[in-house]
């Protein structure tokens, strides 16, 4: 089947939320704007779409896909929570947080999406245009990052269409997000794990929670086979081009990924530098984190040095994301 791509922006021709909602009722596949990166969204009840879905995006089917609702009340539709996760979603909805849950009794969601496992990812993201698209829809959207699988995650319409471009059906342009990773995944079993950094830094959540998170074991982490949440891969989130973590130095033909005031040897000769917050700002790190790797990518040079990012706050995030990337 011939796909006939469209991109629309804010504000042109019809309601974005009604146009949307009827391109994924009739089964098709709509890139729009979350504030953590684009999604690519399709009916999370129609298997047929979900196919397309993992065939746009070259995504192996055994990795799950995240469900996203308008509200709880919708969630608790189709996912089972327990008062952790009541607290959690209370808290933090809408927003960059999804909660892995055990399946409800009589959830319609395609086997497909979830991997054929018993729980079900599930969030509620606060971006008025990805809001609108799931009130005007009514039922629950599967939405991965809108790009290849593996790629580099996208923060703007534009870096939809260089993934994309054919193989999708609408991409609501809602300009560049606002947070630049993806949604922090916490696992919801006898004991809260963290399966994902993201968008909700860890430590605000065991806040609320008043217990740490745990980590999934490193056998579990990086099964290639049966990853429990979205983003586990271990290689994963990566440009074409090498990268080399924690440089102390730029060497001859590398470009460089930089962070903070500091000038390290060889500044001068590479052969492209963006910064990711000249003032050590993570928050301002994280949202330029895949657009900046984007241009980095696409300026020939044979490597990208990265310098150490801190690790607190928004920076696990960052840094899982550059191991990810980092993996052949």
């Amino acid at each position: 089947m011939t796909v006939v791509l469209s991109t629309i922006t804010i504000g042109d021709g019809p309601d974005v939320g009604t146009l949307a909602a009827r391109r994924l009722r009739d089964g098709g596949l709509v890139a729009f704007p979350t504030e953590t990166v684009y999604g690519l969204g399709a009916d999370a009840i129609n298997a047929k779409a979900i196919a397309r879905l993992y065939a746009a995006k070259g995504r192996p089917a055994f990795n799950p896909l995240i469900a996203h609702l308008c509200n709880l009340e919708a969630a608790r539709q189709i996912a089972d929570f327990n008062a952790q996760a009541l607290r959690l979603a209370e808290v933090f909805w809408p927003g960059p947080l999804t909660l892995v849950l055990p399946r409800a009794a009589g959830c319609p969601v395609a086997d497909l999406a979830t991997a054929g496992l018993d729980t079900i990812a599930v969030r509620v993201p606060a971006h008025p245009i990805a809001r609108k698209i799931l009130r005007a829809f009514g039922g629950p959207v599967v939405a991965p990052s809108a790009n290849l699988s593996g790629h580099v995650s996208p923060t703007t319409a534009a870096h939809v269409q260089n993934d994309l471009g054919g193989r999708i059906d609408l991409i609501i342009d809602g300009g560049a997000v606002e947070v630049g990773v993806e949604s922090t995944i916490v696992g919801c079993f006898d004991v809260p794990t963290l399966l994902r950094p993201g968008g909700v830094p860890r430590g605000e959540i065991e806040r609320v929670l008043a217990r740490p998170l745990l980590r999934p074991p490193d056998d579990v982490d990086s099964d290639p086979k049966q990853p429990l949440a979205p983003g586990m891969l271990a290689s994963h989130y990566a440009p074409r081009t090498k990268i080399r973590l924690n440089a102390g130095t730029v060497e001859a033909g590398e470009a460089l990924l930089a962070f903070g005031a500091e000038a390290i040897p060889g500044i001068d000769a590479a052969s492209g530098v963006m910064n990711l917050s000249v003032r050590g700002d993570l928050n301002e790190a994280a949202a330029n984190l895949f657009g900046y790797l984007r241009v980095l990518d696409a300026s020939g040079a044979r490597a990208i040095a990265v310098m150490p990012v801190p690790h607190h706050g928004l920076g696990e995030a960052i840094n899982d994301r550059l191991g990810r990337a980092a993996v052949p």
